[in-house]
């Protein structure tokens, strides 16, 4: 008989079955990333004299 306990669901199982967890980290880790990726590149614009 199989026990049906939390305990026995690996982490990442629980992890990938979480819905809301996978859409924030997926919208949120391209959004920082562009956001970083935007200030690098304002920051590597020369300044004008």
């Amino acid at each position: 008989m199989a026990n049906n306990n939390d305990e026995d669901v690996p982490f990442m199982q629980k992890l990938l079955d979480n819905h809301f967890l996978l859409l924030f980290l997926g919208v949120a880790s391209p959004g920082v990333l562009y956001i970083l990726w935007g200030i690098v590149d304002i920051m590597s614009v020369p300044l004008a004299k």
